[in-house]
């Protein structure tokens, strides 16, 4: 088939309907086309185009109860069971916060949003609201569960279905991965300013201030501050997670939203290149062939050291993040530190013992 011209909706549910075993993201990847343009061509055919305001939808996602939350990147899906209780907004980022479903959002990446009915013989009719950014990729979805309120659904796309419909949706180019970016003679002012450092999120102001990167700044600042371990470290690390009930934060987005579990790691099944996490009310597939660069990464703060385990793709983008849980019911950042500290390193050392061979920071700009 020819696919230099642009494929019209027709074609492309014709094609869907030739190949239903693939998933949506995969037959849009074979197809040259993007699942935002996939959905879209069904417009008409069980698929609502809604307005993509999350000021709007957000806050009336808690009135269908019980529903599971979707974040994906191209390396790592990330599942949670819960209610969208606890929406807060904001013109840069909004978050929806609550022990089940914790998300960060970031309205500028939600372009395009549809409410999605399928039906089926053996599943019988699932729905789903999904959301996609310029390029049509997704950002994030929910999906409707048995207990959820039909209700509840119906009002919402009563309210906010487009007025004029179109099965043919326009997207942007995908904006290129941005490549680890550090200035070599800033390197000082770099673990100064890390150094100095109260709360992690101060680490996105400093890292633009000195006009560099997440991945660009952990390469230059170097151990005890940032140390590389091998790819096989995550791995390693959710073994040993859920071998010592250890309770983490594993934080996993796109550039449109980031989604956060909190709480232990019970139930990891290999499948081929993916390792998964089922368990009750979350669930995680990680593509651990994708797994690239993994740093181990100390950041000070009010409350001590914050140790992170985080993995990059060939590409330099950020695949998962885990730290180690703390809140008022115990501090787990101690066996946390423990566990990332015997992690191999690319040559098999642990990070503790390669540590001391790297270039250090001087005394006077670690955080003791």
């Amino acid at each position: 088939m020819d696919l230099s011209s642009p494929l019209d909706p027709q074609t492309i549910r014709q094609l869907r309907q030739d190949h239903d075993t693939l998933r949506d993201r995969d037959f849009a990847a074979q197809f040259q086309i993007t699942e935002a343009q996939l959905v879209a061509a069904y417009v008409g055919h069980g698929v609502t185009p809604i307005a993509a305001d999350i000021d709007a939808i957000f806050p009336r996602l808690a009135d269908l109860g019980e529903v599971m939350a979707l974040t994906r990147n191209d390396a790592c899906v990330i599942e949670k069971v819960g209610t969208y209780s606890g929406y807060h907004p904001g013109n840069h980022a909004a978050m929806v916060l609550n022990p089940d479903i914790d998300l960060r959002l970031f309205p500028r990446h939600f372009i395009s949003a549809f409410a999605v009915e399928r039906s089926s013989d053996k599943g019988g009719t699932r729905r789903s609201l999904q959301f996609f950014d310029a390029a049509g990729d997704a950002v994030h979805k929910v999906h409707l569960r048995p207990a959820s309120d039909l209700a509840a659904w119906e009002s919402l796309l009563a309210d906010l279905a487009l007025k004029d419909p179109s099965d043919h949706l326009e997207v942007a180019p995908r904006q290129a991965p941005e490549p680890a970016r550090a200035e070599p003679d800033k390197a000082v002012q770099l673990r100064i300013g890390w150094a100095k450092m109260t709360d992690t999120h101060q680490f996105r102001k400093l890292t633009g201030d000195l006009k560099m990167n997440r991945l660009g700044a952990y390469r230059l600042a170097g151990a005890p501050l940032a140390c590389p371990l091998a790819p096989s470290a995550v791995d390693a690390a959710l073994q040993a997670i859920q071998d010592t009930g250890t309770e983490v934060m594993i934080f996993v987005g796109n550039p449109g939203c980031i989604q956060i579990h909190t709480g232990p790691v019970k139930n990891l099944r290999r499948m081929g290149p993916w390792q998964n996490i089922l368990d009750p009310g979350f669930d995680l597939h990680l593509r651990l062939d994708h797994l690239t660069e993994v740093w181990a990464v100390n950041k000070p703060t009010k409350r001590g050291a914050a140790v992170s385990l985080e993995a990059f793709d060939a590409e330099g983008r950020i695949i998962l993040q885990i730290f180690g849980r703390r809140d008022e019911t115990g501090d787990h950042r101690r066996a946390w530190e423990e566990i990332v500290a015997a992690l191999p390193a690319p040559d098999e050392a642990t990070c503790a013992q390669a540590a001391p061979a790297a270039q250090p920071a001087p005394a006077a700009e670690v955080t003791q």
